[in-house]
């Protein structure tokens, strides 16, 4: 029993080593953001070009010279490079998507999938790459008539469900 516990603990502590060691870290010169965020990013001095690495992983909106937009698209990192009038790269800084704990789902069904950003009081369709089209339209369907049977349901109506099925249409 007790040797059971040890190789337990040891194969647990070794699968948490590794997912801390694949996990993404950011340093405090990083450019961090979560998904569907936007964060205003102040450079030191006017730049005349700003480009992002992976436009797929966060995106970046030009407010005027010294100010810019980035946006959190997909957890992953990429990076921000700003020029200056010369041409001299003067900013060159690691961006960094990262999620909220406890904030993404994703509902796997057979090769199909689609991704929620899910709150304490519910759960949206975001689109993600990967995802199915066509399932992922009939399950938010399918949360979209669940979540007007619950409003119904909380505000008193009845939801004219006689079979105490769910009513959510497949």
């Amino acid at each position: 029993m007790v040797v059971r516990r040890v190789k337990f603990c040891r194969a647990a502590l070794a699968a948490a080593i590794s997912a801390v060691t694949f996990v993404p870290t950011a340093s405090a010169e990083d450019i961090q953001v979560t998904p569907d965020h936007v964060r205003v990013v102040t450079f030191s001095s006017p730049a005349r070009t700003v480009f992002i690495g992976n436009p797929s992983i966060a995106d970046l909106t030009v407010i005027d010279s010294t100010h810019v937009f980035v946006m959190g698209k997909n957890l992953a990192s990429t990076n921000i490079i700003a020029l200056d009038a010369a041409g001299h790269e003067f900013v060159n800084q690691q961006v960094v998507v990262f999620d909220q704990p406890n904030t993404m789902v994703t509902v796997q069904h057979g090769q199909n999938q689609i991704t929620m950003s899910c709150m304490p009081e519910r759960c949206g369709y975001i689109v993600t790459p990967g995802d199915e089209k066509v399932f992922s339209e009939t399950v938010a369907g399918q949360f979209r008539n669940r979540e007007e049977l619950a409003s119904k349901a909380a505000s008193g109506g009845n939801s004219g469900s006689a079979g105490g099925g769910t009513g959510a249409q497949p």
